[in-house]
């Protein structure tokens, strides 16, 4: 048994939300909830200002497992996923080998079904990532894939896109299309801006993905199935999707925590942990992204979490790899620039966005808990990266608001 004492519930669909309350958890599953609680055989969970509301969602994590367990394993991966405050990761395909069927999901689901973390795999949208021949999709749904994405891989067949939405569309699958042309982007490493145009670097206008996510709208739009864009990063991308929304109620869209927090002023020491793919846009872009998150036409915030160890990020910056950790720094991020309310708001509506039941905190449900102190201040250094790579873009940062653990899968994570 499990007794968190005196916690604020955030949850503003209940009665209970913004509340001091009492929950004795027994058996994984919400026993009482009341103002005073008193039961000597429960491990008692208690700290000033700790807060409680249901699991946080992360739709776009990467570990290294299978094939690079160097970067991260699963187990380092769901204990920092643990620690960091979410209950449920939905795994990117980027590792090797990159799930394509039935056994490839089976796979993943069995090796993480043990685990406090619950784990939805994401399947290749191609054989291979490749961009020429579909994946097995409906195989993969069936065994418990959430979506189909080639992970940070653009869909150049637009015909391609067509036929899988359609197919997709008749069992209710959804596909992720990462918004870049590629042709537009060329070899570019950053954003192009008053910034980066005097380091020496190949940059890439924001107008790459722009062009994409406008032809990805009509494509989805004359099939009626679902599409979810990964990490937007510009202000017109937002117009895009604002005005399509109008319209259609199959596309939703997703922001990093990096492209809230971060931008190319960062660049200027060419630092290879802000080498981010898409790359960081300019402030402005950033306030446009961060109103377009509060307003509800971003659905939903990532940690976009890709491992990377050092032999990725310790050389020159062109020969440098793309990605940076998200989930240590995720919650402290989102707190930073939202208010608590908006900010669990955000963290949770990945259940929505791909279909999935939304846990509840009342009595006779299943704990599926996160664990958090909004007010807490501090310095995100190495002391608070716990996974076994170390290349954060967020090292150095003040940030407000950690995540303390979960309770989810009748398991317990705690940080105090």
């Amino acid at each position: 048994m499990i007794l968190l004492k005196n916690v604020t519930i955030v949850d503003a669909g209940s009665k209970l939300h913004l509340k001091k309350r009492d929950l004795l958890i027994k058996n994984g599953k919400i026993a009482q909830i009341a103002t005073n609680i008193k039961n000597d055989e429960a491990r008692l969970i208690e700290k000033e200002d700790l807060h409680v509301s249901i699991g946080w969602f992360d739709s776009s994590v990467s570990f290294g497992e299978p094939g690079f367990e160097e970067r991260q394993t699963f187990k380092n991966g769901l204990e920092t996923a643990a620690r960091s405050g979410f209950t449920t990761i939905m795994l990117n395909p980027n590792n090797q080998p990159n799930p394509q069927d039935e056994s490839g999901i089976n796979y993943l689901k069995g090796k993480t079904a043990s685990e406090a973390v619950t784990v939805l795999p994401v399947g290749n949208f191609t054989l291979q990532q490749d961009g020429e021949h579909l994946a097995e999709l409906y195989d993969m749904q069936q065994a418990g894939a959430v979506s189909f994405y080639d992970f940070k891989k653009s869909i150049t067949n637009t015909n391609l896109l067509k036929v899988g939405l359609q197919y997709v569309k008749s069992f209710g699958g959804i596909i992720q299309s990462y918004p870049q042309d590629n042709h537009l982007a060329g070899k570019g490493m950053v954003n192009e801006d008053e910034t980066t145009i005097h380091l020496g670097i190949k940059t890439t206008p924001a107008i790459a993905e722009e062009v994409q996510i406008a032809r990805d709208i009509q494509v989805a739009a004359y099939t009626g199935a679902r599409l979810h864009i990964p990490t937007i990063t510009t202000a017109a991308s937002v117009q895009l999707i604002k005005d399509a929304k109008k319209k259609y109620s199959n596309i939703t869209c997703s922001v990093s925590t990096n492209h809230l927090f971060l931008n190319t002023t960062a660049l200027e020491d060419f630092n290879t942990h802000f080498k981010i793919q898409p790359p960081l846009r300019d402030e402005k872009q950033n306030n446009a992204l961060l109103s377009a998150l509060k307003s509800g036409v971003i659905d939903t915030v990532t940690s976009d979490h890709i491992p990377l160890n050092i032999e990725h990020k310790a050389v020159e910056f062109d020969q440098s790899s793309y990605g940076s950790l998200g989930l240590e720094s995720a919650y402290g991020v989102v707190q930073s620039v939202l208010e608590t309310e908006k900010a669990i708001e955000v963290l949770t509506s990945g259940y929505a966005v791909f279909g999935l039941e939304k846990p509840q905190i009342k009595e006779d449900e299943m704990a599926n808990l996160s664990l958090f102190i909004p007010t807490e201040k501090y310095t995100f250094e190495k002391e608070n990266i716990f996974s076994s790579s170390k290349n954060s873009a967020h090292l150095g940062k003040k940030l407000k608001g950690k995540a303390y653990g979960i309770i989810n899968n009748k398991k317990v994570v705690w940080n105090g």
